[in-house]
């Protein structure tokens, strides 16, 4: 990778010499005053040896202030009473190849019994009707759908684990290998369904776990969550649906810590989605999906405290966090950021916003 070349991903975002000016406005729906530099030599495209190893950067909303730490002091941000909630979605190896090696599928969505929606390459390889051969089976296009996915109804149950790599993120500008099967995959991961990780879970630790009080739910992550945003006006962009379990006990802890004074910290934009997605009042246990697109001037109503990566410029998961801390204070800690040359993204570091 060429170190000096920025890092881009919109063909609204283009390279320039220096930061943008901070503009101060409270509300912003235009997706330019979302957008920032970032060196490419920032992409982390490998983890840190050790999980608990990554940088934290602390952003304290009361006082305004930023701080350097290292992800190991996580605990020492939290209070009695407080409750962290993560996202327990596990990382399927969804992405095949027909068996000559020319077609390419990205399994998102698992829609019956040997049944899937897919992202394929090249499109004009799999046109209605055609027949591969992949991960010990055979898949049927039985349809093509508008944006684009295919519709993949396999002879057999396609064997991912022998057959399937990690879905890891097109900016790591490397195939998957072993070591993602690993570290690509938080540590509580238990419930399989995800194309990408919950990144800001791929921190803990089981040690530094056990020792929060904490509770689960499930998003499945889809290729959704990370489409660019397309239009400068972001009231026309849509949100992909995103699958979500929200159980009964995880309902209770939110609902008693909220009772008595403590914070609700989410692990990650998916667990927020999750839970600000949720009308107000007390919570209950559900099973459903959720496309709420959070940006400013969004006001959380359960998540008090968030833990997350660094984002895309002009990403929805940007947005999120402007929404949490205010988009120029966001835009200033990412300016920090870079000066302090963290490292950005799936396998980067991460924020605390208090």
């Amino acid at each position: 990778m060429n170190e000096k070349r920025p890092f881009t991903v919109n063909p609204l975002l283009h390279a320039r010499q220096s930061f943008p000016t901070m503009i101060a406005v409270a509300v912003s729906e235009k997706l330019s005053d979302y957008l920032f530099d970032l060196p490419g030599h920032l992409v982390a495209d490998r983890p840190r040896e050790r999980r608990e190893d990554s940088r934290m950067l602390v952003l304290d909303r009361c006082a305004g202030t930023l701080s350097h730490r290292l992800f190991k002091d996580f605990p020492s941000f939290l209070a009695a009473g407080d409750l962290l909630v993560l996202n327990d979605s596990r990382v399927i190896p969804a992405r095949l190849h027909d068996d000559s090696g020319t077609v390419e599928m990205l399994l998102l969505e698992r829609l019956g019994p040997c049944f899937w929606r897919a992202m394929v390459r090249p499109g004009r390889k799999m046109r209605r009707g055609v027949v591969v051969s992949t991960a010990g089976t055979t898949a049927t296009v039985e349809d093509v759908e508008e944006d684009g996915t295919r519709r993949l109804r396999f002879a057999g149950e396609p064997d991912l684990d022998r057959h399937g790599a990690m879905p890891i993120p097109p900016y790591f500008r490397r195939p998957a290998d072993e070591q993602d099967r690993h570290r690509y995959q938080t540590v509580y991961a238990r419930d399989p369904g995800s194309v990408a990780a919950p990144t800001a879970g791929l921190h803990f630790t089981p040690g530094i776990l056990s020792g929060i009080p904490h509770a689960f739910l499930t998003l499945h992550v889809g290729a959704g969550t990370f489409q660019p945003v397309k239009h400068e006006d972001l009231s026309r962009h849509g949100m992909h649906a995103e699958h979500f379990t929200l159980p009964e006990e995880t309902a209770v802890r939110i609902n008693a810590a909220k009772a008595s004074g403590g914070r609700v910290i989410a692990v990650g934009t998916t667990t927020t989605r999750v839970l600000e997605s949720r009308p107000p009042g007390l919570l209950s246990a559900e099973t459903g999906s959720t496309d709420i697109f959070l940006r400013p001037p969004y006001r959380f109503h359960r998540v008090d405290a968030l833990l997350t990566n660094f984002h895309l410029p002009g990403s929805t998961l940007l947005m999120l966090v402007s929404a949490m801390a205010g988009r120029e204070r966001i835009l200033d800690a990412y300016a920090e950021a870079v000066r302090e040359e963290y490292r950005f993204f799936s396998y980067g570091d991460c924020m605390l916003i208090v």
